[in-house]
């Protein structure tokens, strides 16, 4: 069986809990609730930074690599940080410290916890050596067809079978039929 990439299901699960702490930060704030200065700060530091870094993908170890749709310019900012962006060690602490502040305010603690469970996932890529390769655009390949095969019709038939196995003519019914090797029976 395959080995699993950790980082890859880490990083859908961080996008998915930045996103879900943006929501949860812009609902405190909104509503004005106990603490809900708790709710700004996870706004703007927490929901918008963790889904600019976690917006591109990496590159996966082996098979197909998909970015995400307009994911070039942000993998160009994360990549020009280098080591603190590339090292998966660095991103499960900082997710750790990032979603504590979510853990006071009722509005953020689902995105406090999905982003704990990412930042676990995380220190499990790190632990397995896993860490963040950019997904840089690859140049087209095209593959040149020679024109004059493609235009050439074959210069041999198809191979035909003989004969005497072809289907028998339908002039003669009883020997145009064919013989059924196993016995059937009328009961």
């Amino acid at each position: 069986m395959g080995k699993i990439e950790w980082a890859m299901w880490a990083n859908e699960q961080a996008l998915a809990s930045g996103l879900i702490l943006l929501t949860g930060g812009i609902v405190g704030v909104a509503g004005q609730f106990r603490g809900w200065p708790f709710a700004a700060y996870i706004i703007s530091a927490a929901g918008v930074f963790v889904c600019l870094l976690e917006y591109p993908r990496s590159k996966r170890a082996k098979g197909t690599s998909v970015e995400r749709t307009g994911q070039y310019c942000f993998t160009v900012c994360v990549k020009s940080f280098g080591p603190l962006t590339r090292n998966y060690y660095v991103r499960a602490f900082l997710h750790a410290a990032i979603c504590v502040p979510g853990g006071f305010m009722l509005a953020t603690v689902l995105g406090c916890v999905c982003l704990g469970i990412a930042s676990l996932i995380y220190l499990a890529a790190a632990i397995r050596g896993e860490h963040w390769e950019p997904v840089l655009p690859q140049k087209e390949t095209t593959r040149k067809t020679d024109p004059v095969s493609v235009r050439n019709p074959p210069e041999m038939p198809p191979p035909r079978p003989p004969p005497e196995v072809r289907r028998k003519r339908v002039d003669d019914l009883e020997g145009a039929a064919y013989d059924n090797p196993i016995p059937v029976s009328d009961k």
